[in-house]
Parts: structure tokens; sequence; C-alpha cells
């Protein structure tokens, strides 16, 4: 029997447990909740790199608007970590589940008004600054939402199971880019080009209100953890030091490490997820309704990953899976873009496969593997400042850099092969530099 299916039948022998159903409530809600915010953020991600160019920068040239867009697109994770520490530090004193509320109210809001927005055309240089706005309401409210979902789930997870548990959480990410990537192909597929420059980029994000209030009922529904609820109880055994620098000058090389582990899976996601997209079909040519099926179909794969990546945590550790996902995307970034560039359709979905589906076997492992190196009073701030300042430092500025270096070097793409490969090096000697934490209590107050 194969981890994977060894989890899954953990959690079917386990459903006589009270504790069991509340924690599968948690994940359920948790997974699905995830996967509403992380679609509006991934929605802003293909359009930056296809739609908004022309919509908000139409007075720059090509190369520019291209820069520019992305730039936007950076301002989301600009804002991941003021809402990281924020929502962080609210969640580790107000609980949980109150601050996951407001992360997806405010996402959902700031999505929906991103589809309502007029373009350059209709308010001039007003679009692209609302713009940047709206897309700074997004990643703070991912900033909260990220973390705060993942220790939903580890907080409520019996603690062998907690990997697998917790991979439900990061599948969010794939299935919304699925998603997303699949509405917009549809809507590409059903239009002509010029109604979807016009209106059908727009579908997405004004879906975000129902799917809020879809949200939200779900969340209400939850409770809040354990882990919480006895720190809660025994708050008067000593002061709580929630501030980020209490958590730095505590925790301050655990925060170093999982930043550090953490740059090559989010900077390589987003240079596959958002880049990508533009490349393939601005300089290989591929369309852009097949660009988006690679995408689709990758990221499928990419759930099957996460699941597995949880469920061998389990078993293994969370250091030898992470290691052994490490080194496949070595691999494969190596020959990632050769592949792109192609122009084969079927090699392009194998590339993009292989390297999304070893991010995301290592995003299965990460909520176990940040969660349990902190105790209960700060695990969300420090959670939260590892995860966003990752997103921060090389996330958002990836697809920037990575056409800038294309522009720079010509389009000479072994530039992006370098920095893709510098990203992967650094965190797998974090990786090794850190402990091994399958078996951390969480409801621990040190």
């Amino acid at each position: 029997m194969s981890a994977l299916e060894h989890g899954f039948a953990d959690v079917k022998t386990a459903k006589s447990s009270g504790f069991s159903a509340v924690a599968r409530r948690a994940a359920i809600s948790s997974a699905l909740g995830s996967a509403l915010e992380w679609l509006d953020f991934t929605a802003y991600g293909a359009v930056a790199a296809t739609v908004l160019p022309a919509q908000f920068f139409p007075t720059m040239d090509p190369g520019t608007a291209i820069l520019a867009s992305f730039a936007t697109f950076g301002v989301g994770f600009f804002a991941r970590p003021a809402g990281g520490l924020v929502l962080g530090v609210l969640g580790d004193r107000l609980g949980r589940k109150s601050v996951l509320l407001f992360t997806l109210i405010l996402m959902g809001l700031a999505s929906f008004l991103i589809g309502c927005l007029p373009t350059y055309a209709s308010i001039g240089l007003w679009a692209p600054a609302l713009l940047v706005a709206l897309r700074f309401m997004q990643g703070f409210a991912l900033g909260g939402e990220a973390t705060g979902a993942q220790l939903l789930t580890m907080e409520h997870a019996p603690a062998n199971q907690r990997g697998l548990f917790g991979s439900f959480i990061n599948m969010g990410a794939p299935v919304s880019q699925v998603l997303a990537n699949l509405l917009l192909f549809l809507i590409a597929a059903t239009i002509t080009p010029e109604q979807f420059m016009s209106f059908g980029w727009r579908i997405p994000f004004l879906m975000s209100l129902l799917l809020v209030m879809l949200g939200v009922y779900i969340r209400l529904k939850v409770e809040e953890t354990p882990a919480f609820e006895h720190m809660k109880a025994h708050e008067n055994d000593g002061p709580r030091q929630t501030s980020p620098l209490a958590v730095l000058r505590t925790h301050g090389g655990t925060v170093l490490r999982l930043t550090l582990f953490w740059a090559a899976p989010s900077a390589c996601f987003y240079v596959v997820t958002v880049f990508s997209l533009g490349y393939v079909t601005k300089t290989v040519g591929v369309s852009n309704q097949t660009a988006f099926l690679c995408l689709m179909g990758a990221n499928l794969v990419a759930v099957i990953t996460t699941a597995i990546g949880g469920a061998a945590s389990d078993h293994f550790g969370r250091k030898p899976p992470s290691i052994v996902a490490s080194i496949i995307m070595l691999v494969i970034a190596l020959i990632y873009f050769p592949l792109l560039g192609t122009g084969n359709v079927f090699l392009i979905f194998l590339a993009m496969s292989i390297f999304i589906g070893s991010i995301q076997a290592q995003s299965g492992i990460l909520p176990a593997f940040f969660a349990e190196p902190f105790p209960t009073s700060v695990r969300y701030t420090g959670s939260a400042l590892a995860y966003t300042t990752a997103n921060l430092a090389f996330s958002g500025p990836a697809p920037f850099v990575a056409a800038w270096l294309m522009q720079s070097s010509g389009g000479q793409v072994w530039v992006l092969t370098v920095m893709c490969l510098a990203l992967i090096v650094m965190s797998l000697i974090a990786l090794l530099a850190s402990p091994e934490t399958r078996n951390f209590e969480l409801d621990r107050s040190e």
C-alpha cells in the first residue's frame, strides 16, 4: 500500500472518532476557503500575462507594458507580509477562525472590484492606480489566509496525519490554477479575442461575490482549534510575546531557515504559472487556449502530488520527501525552457507537470513543516513571517525578474535556468540545515 493510500485508509478508519470528524470538517472548510481565495489571486496572475498590458498600460511599448503588468502582480506579494504580520498577531490573540472569516471577505471584495474596474481608456491613470490598490488588498488578505488556513487544519488534525491533512489545504493553489485557467480557456474559446480583451477576462473576478458567500457559510461551521483553546485556558501562566519582533528574537533562526527553504518553490511556481504563459504565447507562438489547457492539465497532476507529499511526510518525516522533490526540481529546471521552446504541446505539458508537480509535493508538506517548529502562542505570527517573507522576496518579483532577464539578454532562456537553479540550491541547503519536526507536539507552550 502506498503512503497516500495508507494515509487515506487511516482517515477512513478513524471516522468514528469525534476528533476526526472535527478534523475533517476543518480540513474541508480550510481547503475550500483557500481554493476560493487562491482562485481570485491566480486569475489575476493569468490575465497579468495576457490582458492587463493592453487594458491598463496601452501607452507603453509592449515590453515595458508587460513589465508594468508583472509589477502590479508583484504588489500582491508585497502586501502579503503586511497581511501576514497584522493578521498573524491577531490570529494568535483572537483565534484562527475570526481572522479567516475576515480574510475571505476582504479577498472577495477586492477581486469583485477588479472585475468592475474601468480601463485606462475610460479613466486614464486612475485605472492602473486603482488596480494597484485592489491588488494590495488581495495580497493583504492572502497573507493572513495562507497561514491561518494551514494552522486551522494542523491544530485540528490527528498528530500522525498532520502531513496528509495539511496537504488538503495546499491543494487550493493547484485547484485554483485549474479552475482559473479552465474558466479563462472556456471564455476564450466561446467568445472572440476582442470580446475576451474587452469583458471576458472580468468574469472570474465578478464571480467572487457568490464564491465568498459560499466560503463564509463554510467557515462559520468550523470550531476554534483545540491548541488555541488550550493556550487561552492557560494564558495566565505567563505573559505572551506575539509581536513580530519578539518572535524574531526567540525564533529568528527558524523563520530564516523556513523562508529560504520556501524561496525556490514559491518563486519557481510563479515562473511556471505566470511568466510561462506569456513566454509560450508571445515568444514561442502557442495560442492562449493551448497554453491555458497545458497549465490546467499540469495543475491537475499537481493536485495529486500535493497529497502524495503530505502523506509521505507522515511516514518518512518532513525532510526526506522534500529533499526528493527538490532534486526533481533541480533536474527539470535544467531542461524546462528548452522544452517549452520546442512548441510541442505534449512536451510543454510534460515540462509544466513535472515542475509544478515537484513544487506542489513540497507544498503538501509545508503546512506541517511550518506549523510544528513554533509554540501555539506565536505559531500564526512565526509561520506567517516565514511564508510571507519568502513570497515577498522571491515569489512576487519572479515574473518581473524573469521578463527583465529575458529582455536584457536578448531573449536567452539560459538566464532563467540559472535563476531557477540558484534558488533551488539555496532552498535545498536551508532544508538540509532544518530539524525534523514530525514528532513535535502542537499544543506545547514553548
